[in-house]
């Protein structure tokens, strides 16, 4: 019976079925079969228990905000700063584009948004710059995944509403690996430009560089407030993210009047649009959470270890494998709602830290969004940039490789996601 409804969640997954479905039906068959005389309210209220907590509330806001700062001027006037600091370098647009992502996503929280708003401003320039349009289109879309881990990160406060873990200690480990990452693509971007011979850009003089970053002092404020205000204890994710979004709309249309109400009545259907996507597979997440604790598979998963004597090592081997196998064919929420459950009491059961285990797992999210043949950034910059899906797979490849290195150096070295949280918070 088990094997029939995995047959059929596979089935509906590649029959093209909405992923909430490819959720809640397998979990509703394994009710009927192996608890029939569970009462149905029971499976009501998990799936209305899987949005029921005040840690989500920062989902919303911060997809809100992500889409004020996409829409409006913020955006572009962070990206205008990192250029004037390292466009002059070798490679130039190219670490505008990592530098770019990264700042972006201090304000965001979500990668998506960021493959939107830098595929409008950097694409064109970078082809300018002389880079290919494979390597151009790659960049973008796998810079972006910098948004995920550089806090605030929409996947880290899903992680540590079902987990338990502290968003603030995860927040911390983010900002290290997110840089990691970061520079990873900027050493890759340095070996292109060097072997393409992309020319410099004039050095910027600093009075010019004292203009801009005067003139984006206000989308420069955005970062300082949210991170500030997080790591000093002022507020927590939640009130961070709803600070955001009041300070968005202040700047976008009261300040820079680069928004109209018509403009913003538009983004605010969009961010419902996408905030209630994410909470109907946050539902049906939670009910297929409560079935894998039901059928006691995490130590089901702890037994097997044990008897083919795996350590952590092992362990977090096969995390990776499933995570980038799942990658590859489901959304990256998905993947967190079904993984997670069953692995991380394991790993707690090894002794892994919950902070460092929580950002094995964003990266695999991550790297999930840009891997081939369904990765989602890949779709959001083929429909921003209407360029061909089969062109940036061809130009994703090589940062994928990259990501595979720094996922190696995260789940090896402790340290790497552990040295801030410990340095901040003991």
């Amino acid at each position: 019976m088990l094997g029939l409804i995995l047959i059929l969640a596979v089935a509906l997954l590649v029959l093209g079925f909405e992923m909430f479905l490819v959720l809640a039906v397998p979990a509703l068959a394994y009710k009927a079969m192996f608890y029939p005389t569970l009462p149905d309210l029971v499976v009501v209220q998990k799936i209305l228990g899987g949005v029921d907590h005040s840690t989500l509330l920062a989902i919303p806001f911060f997809v809100f905000a992500a889409n004020l700062m996409g829409s409006g001027q913020i955006a572009q006037q962070l990206v205008s700063v990192v250029k004037a600091l390292l466009g002059h370098t070798r490679g130039g647009m190219g670490h505008v584009v990592v530098g770019g992502s990264m700042a972006f996503g201090a304000v965001s929280g979500s990668a998506p948004a960021t493959v939107a708003a830098m595929a409008r401003m950097a694409y064109p320039e970078l082809r300018r710059s002389g880079y290919s349009d494979r390597f151009s289109l790659g960049l973008i879309v796998s810079s972006a995944e910098t948004a995920l881990l550089i806090p605030p990160s929409i996947t880290m406060i899903i992680y540590g509403w079902m987990t338990g873990t502290s968003i603030a200690r995860l927040f911390a480990g983010g900002l290290a690996v997110g840089l990691v990452l970061g520079l990873a693509f900027a050493i890759y971007v340095n070996y292109v430009a060097r072997r393409d011979g992309i020319a410099r850009a004039p050095r910027a003089d600093w009075a010019s560089r004292g203009r801009i970053i005067w003139a984006a002092k206000w989308a420069i404020g955005m970062p300082v407030i949210i991170l500030g205000g997080i790591y000093s204890g002022t507020f927590t994710a939640t009130e961070a993210a709803a600070i955001s979004v009041v300070y968005a709309i202040v700047v976008e249309v009261v300040i820079l009047r680069s928004l109209t109400l018509r403009g913003l009545f538009e983004v605010t259907e969009q961010s419902a649009i996408n905030t209630c996507i994410i909470f109907v597979l946050l539902a049906m997440g939670g009910l297929v959470s409560y079935f894998v604790t039901l059928a006691q598979v995490p130590n089901e998963i702890i037994g097997f270890l044990t008897a083919i004597d795996a350590g952590w090592i092992t362990f977090l081997l096969v995390v990776n494998l499933c995570f980038l196998i799942a990658g590859m064919f489901i959304d990256p929420n998905s993947a967190l709602l079904i993984l997670v459950p069953p692995l991380y009491p394991v790993a707690v059961a090894m002794g892994i830290d919950p902070v460092h285990f929580g950002l094995i797992v964003t990266l695999n999210i991550g790297l999930g969004m840009i891997t081939p043949p369904f990765g989602l950034d890949i779709f959001v910059a083929s429909s921003t940039l209407r360029k061909p899906v089969a062109t940036i797979i061809g130009g994703v490849w090589p940062f994928l490789a990259v990501n595979l290195v720094v996922l190696m150096l995260i789940t090896y070295i402790p340290q790497i996601s552990l040295f801030i949280p410990t340095l901040i918070f003991g």
